[in-house]
């Protein structure tokens, strides 16, 4: 019973917000309320909020105080110089904006955190997106996959989680799975190069005036939209593109993130700002502290250097003050849908059934098995509960087959570029937050390409021998 109605329950949630008939934010709240009292457990709600919400609570501190020491950090301009080479490279062109945006995607997201990375490559391609009109859902589903892929380095977390769970060394796992990865990472690349292609044959490229130096060019990138006169591009495309949301008069506020003549830049604290984001990096790989007090430190160290007048200060924090309240309201929303489906019992139902479905005769193929598995577990659950309460069952059932746990703990790692979008993962409400998508439009236009970009890494996996 339980498993039927957690199967419905997650049903029910990604069909109303797809719809677009509740707000994510009701829905994760309302939907396993309702469920929760189906299930006669209703007496127990209040009890499974309070444990999701305290389970939650961490994250949800690292994310505000995430949000508003990388905001301080793109306003002071720290950003600025990779934003430049991105641009310098897209050329206007929608094709390359993609593919730029798969890239950058990538590379932020060697610091491990997703939200971190989304809040970066968000604040830089969106911008260009709405200059050229382009689909905010292409950068927001590259962007989730490409982060994906790069999630499974050994400090991000799912690798870790493996380790743990199977006691295993993280590098044994991680290591062989590289040219497998790469592979996945090349796949997402060449899907930006056919989405931007798409792109481009919808809008066209846009091409800069002949006489303009470089200099004006790079200027004029970096500075579109940013107000009268803040751009010499071509005719602007219009429409927004599909799953666009109009960010009416806000988004000309965002727009002026990267203008070059913003009153916010601080330039002579580059360096300050580069070593002291660097420091907070690599602390946070070393896990000198908890990630959400790192980041509330140097959040406070950011806002007290860069603008030392507190009414700088207070204009920073409320600069930043919506998404704060969207994202942190969004991961607290979501903490009561994973605390009724963890205090209720149903997750640990929904995968004693899934592995109960398994064939005997699959048995010498487990780490094929938990490969697939790995795709539709990871997104209806958090990496939590599927690494500490499913990985080790099907690691024990492996074992009686002759599977080796290091081939099961690889295999476990394939649906990371499908986790990345899940509703469960808080990064992804900075995500389409930030790019002022609907989160229904974003399922819909991801889960797809994520899947494949799953199964190409099993695939390689298994050709490359390492699961």
């Amino acid at each position: 019973m339980l498993t039927i109605l957690g199967f419905v329950m997650i049903a029910t949630f990604l069909v109303l917000i797809m719809t677009k008939k509740m707000s994510p934010i009701a829905a994760l709240v309302l939907i396993p309320a309702l469920f929760c009292v189906a299930a006669g457990k209703g007496a127990h709600l209040g009890d499974y909020v309070i444990d999701g919400v305290t389970g939650r609570a961490p994250t949800a501190a690292m994310l505000m105080f995430a949000i508003v020491y990388f905001g301080v950090m793109i306003d002071a301009g720290l950003f600025d110089p990779v934003v430049r080479g991105i641009l310098r490279f897209c050329k206007a062109d929608p094709m390359r904006v993609v593919v730029g945006t798969a890239a950058l995607a990538a590379i932020v997201s060697l610091d491990g955190d997703g939200s971190t990375t989304f809040m970066i490559t968000v604040s830089a391609m969106y911008p260009l997106y709405k200059r050229l009109g382009m689909s905010l859902v292409v950068m927001t589903g590259v962007a989730a996959m490409a982060n994906g892929v790069m999630n499974t380095v050994p400090w991000g977390g799912p690798t870790a989680r493996a380790a743990t769970a199977l006691k295993l060394d993280a590098a044994d796992i991680f290591v062989p799975m590289i040219p497998a990865l790469l592979v996945g990472l090349l796949g997402v690349l060449g899907l930006a190069y056919v989405l931007g292609l798409r792109e481009r044959r919808r809008l066209g490229a846009l091409r800069i005036a002949d006489e303009e130096s470089a200099e004006t060019k790079e200027t004029v990138l970096v500075g579109a939209g940013a107000g009268a006169g803040g751009g010499r591009l071509g005719k602007r495309p219009v429409g927004g593109g599909t799953g666009e949301a109009d960010g009416g008069d806000d988004d000309g506020d965002l727009l002026k993130g990267l203008d070059p003549n913003r009153p916010t830049l601080r330039p002579r604290l580059y360096w300050f700002n580069a070593l002291l984001t660097g420091a907070l990096i690599t602390a946070m790989i070393l896990e000198l502290l908890p990630i959400p007090v790192l980041f509330l430190l140097g959040a406070a160290l950011a806002l007290s250097v860069n603008y030392p007048r507190l009414p700088d200060q207070k204009a920073r924090i409320a600069a930043h003050a919506d998404n704060v309240l969207n994202v942190s309201g969004m991961v607290f929303a979501a903490a009561v849908f994973t605390g009724v489906l963890q205090g209720t019992g149903m997750v640990d139902s929904m995968a004693g059934r899934l592995v109960d479905t398994v064939p005997e005769g699959l048995g010498p193929h487990m780490a094929l098995v938990t490969g697939v598995l790995s795709l539709p577990l990871t997104y209806f659950m958090s990496n939590d509960g599927f690494y500490f309460g499913v990985l080790p069952v099907l690691a024990e059932a492996g074992a009686a087959h002759g599977v080796t746990p290091l081939e099961m703990a690889r295999a476990s790692l394939v649906g990371q570029p499908l986790h990345m979008s899940s509703p469960l993962v808080p990064a992804v409400y900075v995500l389409v937050g930030m790019a002022r998508v609907e989160f229904g439009d974003h399922t819909r236009f991801v889960v797809k390409w994520a899947a494949l970009t799953c199964l190409l890494i099993l695939t390689a996996g298994i050709l490359f021998g390492t699961i």
